[in-house]
């Protein structure tokens, strides 16, 4: 049956404000400072741009759908990080043949093949372990909410095993060797990251936090200098 990856990106969740279908490196620009200018743009238009995300229902149903699907115990290894290019690592290290994604996005690359030339990033890592042939198979699950469609990786569906199924067509009891959980801060907002730690702590193991910072959303309490500076950035 080979090593299996389970990786989890928290957008799968987040109803998406930008629906196209690209991805976007976390960075401190893109993880911080570019939310706060949102906010502020949108509030000089009279709009609150929190109210423009939905957190799913199923965010709170998932592990317990997760582990009636697959097979895993206390002593899987579990990463999280904000992004979600540290799965090609972990699918490395596990030797992992299978990728199951549940994802907003495909992670495959954006602009076709030769988008897996370019290095090794949150767009494309998945693309890549096919591309490399560190993995066999990928299963990608999306989200509630997504924008994109199978058929916009016509081409690497075709040249690499890529399958789309929705939950129920997961077989029961697959074993998995590694969970991979990603905030993805550059599409995720920053007032849903204690939901996004209630997540993680539901799976009910304990886990190894990478690279993800701590974000301090409270537009309220800058100054007026504060939220010139975020609006030029």
């Amino acid at each position: 049956m080979g090593n299996n990856l389970l990786s989890i990106d928290w957008d799968y969740f987040i109803s998406l404000d930008n629906k196209n279908c690209v991805s976007t490196i976390e960075n401190k620009k893109t993880v911080n400072d570019l939310w706060y200018k949102r906010y502020f743009q949108f509030k000089s238009e009279g709009k609150d741009l929190q109210k423009r995300y939905q957190l799913s229902e199923e965010a709170d149903e998932f592990w317990g759908k997760m582990k009636k699907i697959f097979e895993f115990d206390s002593h899987v290894h579990i990463f999280v990080s904000d992004s979600h290019a540290l799965s090609y690592k972990i699918a490395q290290m596990y030797n992992c043949d299978n990728v199951y994604l549940f994802d907003a996005h495909s992670d495959l690359g954006y602009g076709g093949l030769p988008s897996l030339e370019f290095e090794l990033n949150c767009a494309n890592w998945l693309g890549k372990l096919l591309k490399n042939k560190k993995v066999k198979e990928a299963h990608i699950i999306y989200g509630p909410y997504t924008a994109e469609k199978p058929e916009n990786f016509q081409q690497m569906n075709e040249l690499y095993h890529i399958e789309y199924p929705t939950i129920n067509d997961l077989d029961e009891k697959t074993k998995i060797s590694a969970i991979h959980i990603c905030r993805s801060g550059a599409w995720t907002p920053p007032w849903l990251d204690g939901k996004f730690i209630e997540f993680i702590r539901k799976i009910g193991f304990s886990y190894t936090m990478l690279e993800c910072q701590k974000r301090n959303w409270n537009p309220t309490s800058l100054t007026y200098a504060d939220q010139l500076q975020y609006l030029m950035t």
